[in-house]
């Protein structure tokens, strides 16, 4: 039997810089995938109990040579939520992506909305469980999306923040200056960093990153040390220009929440939407029918040379599938790079839900 956890990152004041494959220095990410948080995390993980602790981990997890064992752990990609005060109460808005099928009920005639519709890439859990494992999309939703107003808005979506996802957090450019380590000359650049909202100044309210873990029993002897990792990844920063600062977080480790918790064991799903990068090396031709997916191409440089990792490509958050597979670790090690083997996460978290009927499926959303 598995038990899952919820971790909360609460960044404070901190900047952070999450960098994506072909954005650039100077654009971040507002959060941080899977695959990054895993290497960041067994990163640590190695520092603090050596060399044969790492090797011993990793051991526990299916790879392309060893498909048949049960990760201890399977981690899902960060997302926002926030800290909301309303008349005198804290509220929790955790947002989760969107699956890429429509939800339960979704009508056809949906040109009056489908514009708004399609700018919510990230929904409350509240709203995300009933579109998707609940009585799905109202007619009153369809009426609140076709009457959307940005400077006023009203209704049952707007009273769940389904449209205040990007008053989480503020992105800005901090000019810097790099020096030629051989001819002493300066070049101006600028470096993307995000800030979380942290309650400072008229707006009180706060955010962050959480993410959820699902440990096996095996997985659930480890959590003592997987803790301590993730505390000393707080203190040393997540992410890029960690020299400068930027990435120190707090973490909570916290059991799931009773929304959560109907969530995760809802039983009547006849699909699975990643929350998770998703890697596979044995994938039967039948496993992408009627699913929708989007591809997303993994690199970046290993830390301790100036070699690029191999490029992996994985399926992003949000895919639906037919089914659920636990995922692999691939191996990214480049052939000149001799020192240990590079591995990225591929294994997936789902969830079950339900979408649109079958027959009107055809497109993505």
């Amino acid at each position: 039997m598995s038990v899952w956890k919820l971790v909360k990152l609460n960044f404070g004041n901190n900047p952070a810089h999450f960098g994506e494959l072909g954005i650039g220095m100077e654009e971040t990410s507002d959060r941080v995938r899977s695959d990054s948080l895993f290497s960041a995390w067994v990163s640590n993980y190695a520092r603090m109990f050596g060399k044969d602790a790492v090797e011993k981990l990793l051991q526990l997890f299916p790879t392309k040579e060893h498909p048949e064992l049960i990760p201890p752990l399977r981690i899902s990609s960060t997302f926002i939520y926030r800290e909301v005060e309303k008349d005198g109460n804290k509220n929790t808005i955790y947002y989760l992506p969107r699956p890429l099928k429509f939800p339960i009920n979704y009508p056809d005639d949906d040109l009056a909305f489908f514009k708004t519709y399609k700018k919510l890439n990230y929904l409350p859990l509240k709203i995300w469980q009933r579109w998707y494992q609940g009585q799905g999309f109202t007619e009153d939703d369809k009426n609140e999306l076709e009457n959307h107003r940005e400077d006023k808005p009203e209704g049952k979506l707007a009273t769940a923040e389904t449209f205040n996802y990007k008053k989480a957090c503020k992105t800005h450019q901090l000019p810097k200056i790099g020096i030629d380590r051989v001819t002493t000359a300066t070049n101006l650049y600028h470096t993307g960093f995000v800030h979380f909202a942290s309650g400072d100044g008229s707006d009180k309210n706060t955010a962050g990153l959480y993410f959820l873990v699902e440990l096996s029993p095996e997985g659930e002897k480890l959590a003592d040390k997987l803790q301590a990792a993730l505390h000393l990844l707080g203190e040393e920063g997540i992410g890029g220009e960690r020299s400068s600062g930027a990435g120190r977080f707090t973490a909570q480790w916290l059991d799931l929440p009773k929304i959560w918790q109907e969530v995760v064991n809802f039983k009547g799903g006849k699909f699975h939407t990643l929350i998770s990068l998703f890697w596979d090396s044995n994938l039967q031709p039948d496993f992408l029918n009627n699913s929708s997916y989007e591809i997303q191409e993994r690199g970046g440089w290993i830390v301790e040379s100036q070699i690029r990792r191999q490029m992996v490509r994985m399926f992003s958050e949000g895919s639906v599938f037919t089914s659920s597979l636990l995922g692999k670790l691939v191996n990214v090690k480049p052939k000149e790079f001799t020192k240990h083997e590079i591995y990225r996460s591929g294994i997936s978290l789902t969830l079950p839900i339900n979408t649109k009927e079958e027959k009107d499926n055809d497109n993505c959303c």
